[in-house]
């Protein structure tokens, strides 16, 4: 079987899709710079339309914005890579879906765009299921190259799905 992406991460992909169907959950992916490739990766696998409920493609500030509900306060004063915008992503991919597990990404793949605050090769990625805390990592690939970066995040990115998924659940409030 022939894929557009590296045979570890067409595995993973396999075996997250399976494990969402197991449990008959939905996910949807908020997207920046990896511009849909976490989406892409998982319409690789046959059946993916069984949990993958949408993907949102928010490169620009405006897109995060409009479509996801990020406060355009937390843009402006964390920035678009933060820790606050991708926890915001996520949350906002859940509120805007039918899914009850979203994914998101923000970050810098170069070759431009680094500071020294903000380097080429730092991402934020977040990680919201209903009924459990919003899970974030940040990532430090460095300047690896574009692909390589938006591939690494990739990879990242469905790690932290299985780790949200295998996260406890909240414990209801009392009425």
């Amino acid at each position: 079987m022939s894929s557009l992406f590296p045979a570890d991460l067409t595995a993973h992909a396999a075996r997250l899709v399976d494990d969402l169907r197991r449990r008959s959950l939905t996910l949807a992916t908020a997207e920046s710079c990896t511009g849909g490739l976490i989406a892409a990766l998982l319409t690789e696998i046959a059946g993916a339309s069984d949990v993958l409920d949408r993907g949102f493609v928010t490169y620009s500030n405006d897109a995060k914005c409009e479509a996801l509900g990020v406060h355009p306060d937390l843009i402006a004063h964390h920035g678009a890579v933060s820790e606050r915008v991708a926890r915001a992503m996520a949350e906002g991919a859940l509120v805007h879906s039918s899914a009850e597990v979203a994914i998101s990404v923000t970050g810098i793949a170069g070759p431009g765009g680094g500071t020294a605050g903000k380097p080429v090769g730092l991402v934020h990625i977040a990680a919201a299921c209903i009924g459990r805390d919003t899970l974030h990592v940040v990532a430090h690939f460095g300047d690896i190259g574009r692909t390589a970066v938006r591939l690494a995040t990739v990879a990242r990115a469905l790690d932290l799905i299985d780790e949200a998924l295998a996260a406890p659940m909240r414990p209801a409030r009392p009425e």
